[in-house]
């Protein structure tokens, strides 16, 4: 961001931090002018501490910084990621669904086609128990997904979001971790006969899915009485890598491709998210991409100010470097949703969480806040108490949905009225005079520091997104929609979104320790620290 354009974000906090977010929203006409909707979401951030002129001076940068030209030459395929010299196409996954052609190359747009029909085949086979021509054995009731950071994340996100919509073929689990813990009670709980393990890994290198697959096809091999070939049988991969696949007994027909042009974090729309299509089926997997593809053509065809992916990224702007808030809450009032805030943690965190420009040039402004949160109305009794009356602000995303999928209407009215309730209390809060008001009984001075205690300060900024109800395409539109808002957070950070070189370091670290756990000899290279802690689990061994 030039410093030019941080000059005018400071002018602008400047001039609103004077004003409580009780005098905006006493705006005649304040809910018209600062909601946007888009399909089945409803975007509201008239909570914001924004005003008209602010909002325009944030779409001015977007429109300095050619926001529109970013996002044409990622649906187009150009070499978004400068770093690693790769396009960046996921938005091709979804593309077959859209309403306006894709500007995706050729190749890639006929490759992913065919890639989706080998993946609704496999699903509809294993559906009819009749998945002899892939090798795999009649009656698998059950799923096990390993992979890690994309290749876990978003496919859980989705498989608990659509509970709904599960057909009741199979049970679906993930083992993202090399926790042995979490492995060991997965195989105490499954019939190793009737399980299917997916290897989800673009490199098919990733050190916790392949120690976790290694163990299950023991597990799988020891019901066969050791027989590994049988053991095979019950393995499908999602990779880049079919020779390393066919090394460990997968052949090619039960390979689905991954591409360099779909970063992890964007690839529950690939064959990474067989998992979900296993669980939902074909049908409302497309569906799911439905949604998505509805949001990309919307976020190709509004303007700025009628954009939700682009509001979204210029209100996370403004509030880390208008307002200088440091994090950002995700507060769900769906149960459903729980995986969101962690998805996002990662989406958000892993693309944005640079300190550098995309040409290596030292930035002059902030960048991602730590994103966090958990499911309302469980988060209103833990740490909503800091969040209301704590010395920090946290700006807040609250999500729900107006139509349930259950027929208890009461619990349904409550979430909505916390919901709703809360974005009112963070924004116009509880004034001194208000808590003494109430404090009716006591001491001067007792009534006092009651009223100290019972005051909220208020004008802490919340969005609210509202989905018509949760379903494939609502929750498709839903996290395409916080992808192309990292896009546009990318381009006014200056930022490669698409590259995650600060995940390398710690693993090669990693790799050089394991051995040493294993008895071999401690390097000199080792810090004081890593040498003092590898003597005390050794101690413990």
């Amino acid at each position: 961001m030039l410093a030019g354009q941080l000059d005018t974000l400071a002018r602008e906090a400047a001039r609103l931090k004077p004003l409580h977010l009780r005098d905006l929203l006493a705006e005649p006409g304040r809910f018209g002018r600062f909601s946007r909707r888009a399909g089945p979401l409803l975007l509201d951030f008239s909570r914001q501490k924004l005003d008209e002129p602010a909002l325009q001076a944030l779409g001015v940068i977007a429109e300095q910084c050619g926001w529109q030209q970013r996002r044409d030459a990622m649906f187009r395929g150009d070499l978004l990621n400068s770093s690693e010299q790769r396009p960046v196409l996921h938005t091709a996954l979804r593309a077959a669904d859209s309403s306006l052609p894709s500007p995706a190359p050729a190749d890639v747009r006929a490759e992913i086609a065919h890639t989706l029909q080998r993946m609704g085949e496999l699903v509809d086979a294993l559906e009819r128990d009749d998945a002899a021509a892939y090798g795999i054995p009649s009656g698998i009731t059950d799923v096990v997904n390993l992979g890690i950071g994309g290749s876990d994340l978003g496919p859980r996100l989705a498989v608990e979001a659509l509970a709904g919509y599960h057909s009741g073929r199979f049970r679906c689990h993930f083992l993202p971790n090399v926790d042995g813990h979490e492995t060991a009670a997965l195989m105490r709980r499954l019939d190793p006969r009737k399980t299917l393990v997916l290897l989800v890994s673009k490199s098919f290198t990733t050190q916790e899915t392949l120690l976790n697959g290694a163990v299950l096809r023991q597990w799988i091999a020891r019901a066969y009485e050791g027989d590994d070939a049988r053991a095979a049988a019950h393995f499908v991969a999602v990779s880049a890598n079919v020779a390393a696949a066919q090394g460990l007994g997968i052949p090619p027909e039960r390979v689905l491709p991954m591409w360099d042009f779909v970063g992890g974090r964007y690839s529950v729309w690939s064959a990474a998210g067989l998992a979900l299509a296993l669980a939902i089926g074909m049908p409302n997997f497309r569906a799911f991409l439905r949604g998505a593809a509805l949001m990309d053509d919307h976020f190709r065809s509004a303007g700025w100010r009628d954009n939700l992916p682009v509001l979204l990224a210029l209100i996370g702007v403004w509030n880390r470097n208008g307002l200088g808030h440091a994090a950002h809450g995700v507060i769900p009032y769906l149960d459903a949703l729980r995986e969101l805030p962690a998805f996002l943690q990662q989406l958000e965190m892993e693309s944005l969480g640079k300190r550098v420009s995309a040409d290596g040039g030292e930035l002059l402004q902030a960048t991602v806040p730590v994103v966090w949160g958990s499911v309302g109305t469980n988060a209103q009794h833990a740490f909503f108490q800091a969040l209301h009356q704590g010395s920090d602000v946290v700006p807040l995303d609250l999500i729900g949905a107006v139509r349930p999928g259950h027929a208890l209407e009461h619990n349904h009215a409550a979430l909505l009225a916390n919901l709703l309730a809360q974005g009112a209390a963070f924004a116009l809060g509880k004034t001194h005079a208000e808590a003494l008001a109430e404090a009716a009984q006591g001491s001067a001075a007792g009534r006092e520091a009651l009223a100290a205690q019972r005051t909220f300060p208020g004008d802490r900024p919340s969005s609210t997104l509202l989905l018509d109800a949760l379903t494939p395409e609502s929750l498709g539109a839903l996290i395409a929609l916080y992808e192309h808002k990292v896009l546009v957070q990318a381009l006014l950070w200056d930022i490669n979104a698409f590259d995650q070189w600060g995940v390398e370091l710690g693993k090669v670290l990693a790799k050089s320790i394991l051995p040493v756990l294993g008895g071999a000899a401690v390097p000199d290279t080792f810090d004081a620290s890593t040498r003092g802690l590898i003597a005390a689990i050794r101690a413990l061994s």
